[in-house]
């Protein structure tokens, strides 16, 4: 039988068909609908899913289940999307029986970095661990938790929210969870363009203040040596540090995982996480940080891997 991942992040849809024997025999994707609400993003799904099977010659009948993570407040049990930061208009929204009335296949909803976590345990970074710690340090901040061995969802599905834990409540802007001054908001490539524009007037900068302002842009300007950029970056690493090392103080699980777009900046910006982290931790024991094995098809992988359990 086969199984389907599909991953729905801030910038891209990506789909992966994979086989009996965990290969990626199929592959497609399409830039995320933004602004789509609950309906017109499961009917795109849908219909991408249609057409994968179409180009492989496999039969919806030969799928066992098809899994898709998405940054989204998701009620596991029921795949119900509350909210979503990337696509504020998918929200209160029952995914999962909407697609079960229009596609002959099983389907599992969970959060993006719970998949990536789940990618990550079992074949990557995280192997051969007992507990573990994912985060995803991209368009947006999250956490996936690997809690002796089973991803721990809490109550209600969304544990491991971290990019909206609040560092400064109330101050900030406000980001799609509806609040100000969390961690997404501060440590986040979607929101690089803002704290850029925040902290440049009067400021000399090579940045294109009327361009592109992605991940990309910072790290050139932060290789050139640029100031500004510089700055963001110390921002960034200053955000993300204290937001592990929270995290660590709450679980207490020394292995974390860091995956996502923000990697490509490697020691540049993670140096500096972990200078943050130690400034803070005063107990002389190991806790390592690694980087996440899989660059591109963690999310498909993990999604897939839902529909194992």
């Amino acid at each position: 039988m086969y199984r389907i991942g599909v991953d729905a992040g801030g910038t891209k849809v990506a789909y992966g068909l994979f086989d009996e024997n965990d290969r990626l025999v199929a592959r497609r994707q399409h830039p995320t609908p933004i602004e789509a609400d609950g309906p017109a993003f499961a009917d795109l799904v849908i219909e991408n899913t249609r057409a994968l099977l179409d180009e492989t010659g496999v039969d919806a009948s030969r799928i066992s289940g098809m899994g898709i993570c998405m940054p989204s407040f998701i009620l596991y049990e029921k795949g119900y999307v509350f909210m979503t930061s990337a696509m504020v208009n998918i929200r209160d929204f029952a995914m999962r029986d909407y697609m079960a009335e229009r596609l002959p296949i099983p389907v599992v909803l969970d959060n993006d970095s719970n998949c990536a976590a789940l990618a990550e345990y079992r074949f990557g970074a995280g192997r051969g661990s007992r507990d573990m710690i994912y985060m995803a340090a991209s368009t947006g901040v999250g956490s996936g938790l690997i809690l002796d061995g089973k991803i721990f969802r809490g109550s209600y599905g969304w544990a491991g929210e971290s990019g909206h834990m609040l560092i400064t409540p109330d101050s900030g802007v406000e980001c799609g969870c509806r609040n100000s001054g969390c961690f997404m908001s501060w440590a986040s490539g979607r929101y690089i363009p803002h704290q850029i524009r925040r902290k440049a007037a009067g400021r000399k900068t090579s940045l294109d203040l009327n361009g592109e302002l992605d991940g990309r842009a910072l790290l050139r300007a932060c290789e050139e040596g640029d100031e500004l950029a510089l700055e963001i970056l110390d921002q960034m690493a200053y955000y993300l540090g204290i937001c592990v090392f929270n995290i660590y103080q709450l679980l207490n699980v020394n292995l974390f995982v860091f995956g996502g777009g923000l990697v490509n900046f490697g020691d540049l910006l993670f140096s500096r996480v972990r200078k943050t982290f130690d400034r803070y931790n005063h107990i002389d024991l190991p806790v390592d940080f690694r980087f996440a094995q899989f660059k591109a098809d963690f999310g498909i992988i993990g999604a897939a891997e839902l529909v194992r359990g």
